[in-house]
């Protein structure tokens, strides 16, 4: 079944006199309706989150951004920590007009986010972590390698372009300090700060992040479910972005209705 894909633009906003480029739906909806932010992977850009930012489109207003150093934004000279990629996510969104969003990441996607929501835990109203990196038991740049190589064959083999296009974009010097920052990173410290509520992806076939990982990341998360994709690898949000679609959107409206439902409480508390 081929649900309606929305279309994307890009767009270009500076940012502490960096211009940062983001890819956004162009629907007319409500102003109601959420705002889903897609967070992209370790030195890759937005570009391989197009398959699922453009099957969100028709119901989200949809952003994807490429940050300062990678894909078509600029390229500072200066390697942005996760505390600097977080903090120019929250002033772009500011100079974009968003308050909150719902924050979707793939693998280091998600180190941004935890690191996000511990930071600016207002301007976040729920989380979809998809292949959350880096698991504490193989936190080594051999460990992650090997897991990489064997992910390699789950994925679609038109993904393999885009990659290589981005890693050259970012340049060598980029790559080697950003592996560095997610290595370093502890995630498994800050998801018990992520109170939002959360869902984890993992794909079943995933050696990136093993079920045993993913199951960790769900208890330390205070408000969390994990949903198993059969068959998928670490990037289903562009192997198999229908999937990916299909559980976020689901998440998404059970989740409005609950704070619906909370207003709705609240209100009547009052009157």
């Amino acid at each position: 079944m081929n649900l309606p894909k929305g279309r994307l633009y890009s767009h270009y906003t500076i940012v502490d006199g960096l211009r940062i480029h983001a890819r956004i739906s162009q629907e007319p909806l409500l102003e109601s309706a959420p705002v889903v932010i897609l967070v992209h992977g370790v030195i890759v850009s937005s570009r391989y989150m197009i398959p699922t930012a453009e099957l969100l489109a028709p119901h989200y207003r949809v952003y994807a951004p490429d940050f300062p150093g990678y894909g078509e934004s600029d390229k500072p000279k200066h390697v942005l920590e996760l505390p600097e990629l977080a903090n120019i996510l929250c002033r772009w969104m500011d100079a974009m007009g968003i308050e909150r969003a719902t924050m979707l990441g793939n693998s280091f996607g998600c180190q941004i986010i935890a690191e996000f929501a511990w930071r600016y835990p207002d301007r976040i109203e729920r989380a979809v972590l998809q292949g959350p990196t880096i698991d504490r038991h193989a936190r080594s740049l051999q460990q992650q390698l090997w897991r990489f190589m064997f992910n390699a064959p789950l994925e679609d083999p038109s993904q393999a372009p885009l990659q290589v296009y981005d890693y050259w974009l970012a340049g060598l010097p980029r790559i080697v300090r950003t592996i560095q920052i997610a290595l370093s990173d502890r995630i498994e410290a800050k998801l018990p700060y992520l109170r939002v509520p959360t869902l984890v992806v993992r794909g079943k076939e995933d050696p990136v992040v093993p079920q045993q990982w993913a199951e960790e990341v769900v208890k330390l998360l205070p408000n969390a479910r994990l949903v198993v994709i059969p068959g998928g690898g670490h990037t289903l949000n562009y192997s198999t972005p229908l999937e990916l679609f299909r559980v976020t959107q689901a998440f998404i409206e059970a989740t409005r209705s609950q704070l619906l439902q909370k207003e709705s409480i609240n209100e009547n508390t009052f009157l």
